[in-house]
């Protein structure tokens, strides 16, 4: 084994997670050929450690083990060390979270995997504690353990490392048998979901608890298509208590990433752009079904925190705040109730009474505000609490804030811009769909490179090329602007983007690979197409296809939808309930709509936003002409006798007869009695 020169090169990178450690003793190699050389050239294994900015528990290994002198020696003696940013490259940590998962562990960061130079895992796990604990050994004995295991027993590493290269091919670029989706395939999947829901407490079973986006969109597209109250019913409690307990920020706004217990008081205190984006278009499921204030008012404030803590002068958006300051988890966010008193003054009393503040805390000593036991107040009393809010608020900004995140992830805006362009749309938010513009200008300018995007950028530093699920999101975002806006432009960049996926990301059998065809620095081309906390790449890419073949004049691209979905679900119909993204795609593909509307009435909007249906596509004309043009043909609509309003429901390239009046729109677009 061949000694190693190396130095922590962390400093000459982009990535806020990796300046993070740019300090460390450790002698941190980027990802690439060169780390890989080098462990070639040393005979030396590799360390690969992932995370992210806002990840708590990588801090925490961070601080007991990479600033240690003694490990960081350790480890630079024995191995040849690589940090990534799992936000930054989402397609090195799919692999080599599959393969932890091939070991039999659980997923989770810090990913601490070990390698051989050619890049293949042969053991990991995620955190390990300085000093043994937990059932954990302690991370030096794991170094040495493994190093003496790697140089002495090679016979023992050749044998893992094939046993999980097997399991990864199979995993992630299993080919499958193409089959027309399950006609049932939507209910089926939402009786799986009800089935593991927590029917007391909200959301699926038990702690920890995260949101859990795609699930829940499963249950709002069952309520829509089959009339299903139990689903419906189940949605709404989720997005109720996602609006109420401690997981929400309920001075500043904004959805934290998971919470720790079965009630959704505790927080995992760090906030993701992804969550945020799919939390407001579930906010506006639920405002529009029920008429509840809540729900606007959670979307509202949600968007005033996207504005003031994550819109970058650009117009792009941040990618995530931290769980922690000042070295502790939630430390920004948490209250005592002395302090509490003092800022409120006479209303301190009713402000305890409605957000859960006690002597004692609720958490560990400590106030984790929440409205988990009070439901919205009416009137003068939400306005009282309101103003305690506001005050409470502008104390908490002086405080040490959580480190942000501020590299620009093409994918995780493309989610927060559908978001906003419909939820500006439909609540009459002009300066929402703006928002939305500004994001998606920045994205597709100072993120692109001869028409083909990247996936991330951060300070004038672009990771390139993008992977397929910053296309997927981004098609969407296009299609939900050009909804808002009736731009035609947003439609050629969707079809734009279409056609570089279909050159660059193809699999040559009607589905795509995560990763370019000029990627070249990954063990394997793998498929994306289990959900995590947002929808797969691949049910991302299904359902823009599905939203942009009713709008496109591509008269190929729905036989490309139906032998994708076919692909797609030829792949994933074993293992369903990962993959409620895909269901969810599927349903759009067999039950696409556009409606159009001719000179809305009130009444007619109210009816429109009141069944909202992620499977529609909502259009106001302005001109019987573009009416014309939109639904493609004859509107049946005759302007000499009939004035104002007309409606026209088009289920996939069928147009029915149009209507003008609310009571004729509620009937075409309420769901089936169930």
């Amino acid at each position: 084994m061949s000694s190693s020169e190396l130095t922590n090169v962390l400093g000459q990178s982009a990535s806020p997670y990796l300046r993070q450690h740019e300090d460390n003793p450790v002698h941190w190699q980027t990802w690439g050929e060169a780390a890989l050389k080098e462990a070639k050239r040393t005979g030396k294994p590799i360390l690969l450690s992932i995370g992210y900015a806002a990840c708590h528990w990588c801090h925490v290994m961070a601080h007991e083990s990479f600033e240690d002198e003694e490990t960081a020696a350790l480890m630079n003696e024995l191995y040849i060390n690589i940090k990534v940013d799992r936000e930054e490259r989402t397609d090195i940590d799919q692999i080599y979270m599959a393969a932890l998962h091939a070991m039999g562990e659980q997923g989770g960061w810090p990913l601490t995997i070990f390698l051989n130079p050619e890049g293949e895992p042969f053991w990991g796990g995620t955190y390990f504690p300085k000093t043994a604990a937990h059932g954990r050994p302690d991370f030096k004995t794991v170094l040495k353990s493994l190093s003496r295991i790697y140089h002495e027993e090679p016979g023992k590493i050749e044998s893992n490392t094939q046993s999980i290269h097997n399991h990864l091919k199979q995993q992630l670029a299993f080919e499958g048998t193409a089959e027309q989706p399950d006609p049932d395939s939507l209910q089926r999947q939402a009786a799986g979901v009800l089935s593991i829901v927590d029917r007391k407490n909200g959301g699926i079973g038990q702690a920890p608890k995260f949101p859990n986006a795609s699930m829940l969109e499963t249950l709002w597209r069952d309520w829509r298509r089959s009339g299903s109250q139990a689903a419906r019913d189940a949605a709404l409690k989720w997005i109720t208590v996602l609006s109420n307990g401690g997981i929400y920020d309920h001075l500043g706004g904004g959805l934290a990433r998971y919470c720790v217990d079965a009630i959704w008081l505790v927080p995992h205190f760090e906030k993701m752009l992804y969550d945020n984006g799919q939390f407001i278009r579930a906010l506006l499921w639920a405002y529009g079904e029920t008429g509840d204030a809540l729900f606007r008012r959670r979307i509202e404030e949600t968007t005033d925190w996207l504005m003031r803590e994550m819109r970058l002068p650009g117009g792009g958006f941040a990618s995530s705040l931290d769980a922690d300051s000042e070295g502790e988890e939630g430390r920004f966010y948490i209250w005592q109730k002395v302090e509490i008193d003092a800022a409120l003054g006479d209303d301190a009393a009713l402000f305890c009474q409605y957000y859960d503040v006690s002597e004692g805390g609720n958490w560990e000593g400590k106030v984790i505000l929440n409205r988990l036991q009070t439901p919205q107040a009416d009137g003068p009393t939400e306005k009282r609490l309101r103003a305690c809010r506001d005050k409470l608020l502008e104390m908490r900004a002086s405080r040490i804030r959580p480190g942000l995140d501020d590299k620009v992830l093409a994918d995780w805006n493309g989610l927060m811009i559908r978001a906003l362009a419909e939820a500006g749309n439909r609540l009459g938010r002009p300066d929402w769909v703006d928002l939305a513009v500004g994001a998606f200008d920045f994205v597709s300018e100072s993120m692109s490179r001869e028409g083909r995007l990247a996936h991330a950028w951060c300070k004038g530093s672009v990771t390139y090329p993008a992977l397929a699920s910053d296309y997927g999101a981004m098609i969407n975002a296009a299609i939900s602007l050009y909804e808002a806006t009736l731009e035609p432009s947003y439609l050629a960049i969707a079809e734009a983007w279409l056609s570089t996926l279909d050159r660059h990301y193809s699999d040559g059998a009607g589905g795509y690979y995560f990763t370019a065809d000029d990627a070249d620095d990954v063990l394997l081309r793998a498929r994306h197409e289990h959900d995590d906390a947002a929808p797969s790449a691949s049910a991302q890419i299904l359902e823009a296809m599905a939203r942009l073949s009713g709008l496109s004049a591509d008269l190929d691209l729905p036989q490309k939808v139906s032998a994708f979905s076919a692909s797609l679900w030829g792949r994933i119909r074993q293992i369903p309930m990962a993959a409620s993204g895909t269901i969810n795609a599927i349903d759009t593909v067999a039950n696409p709509k556009n409606l159009v509307l001719l000179n809305p009435a009130k009444e007619i909007l109210d009816v429109v936003h009141r069944h909202t249906d992620p499977s529609r596509i909502d259009l106001v004309a302005r001109t019987e002409d573009e009416v014309r043009d939109l639904i493609g043909g004859a509107t049946g609509f005759d302007s000499g006798k009939q004035k104002g309003t007309a409606a026209f429901l088009c289920n996939g390239p069928v147009c029915l007869p149009p209507v003008f009046d609310a009571k004729s729109l509620e009937e075409l677009l309420r769901p089936p009695a169930g």
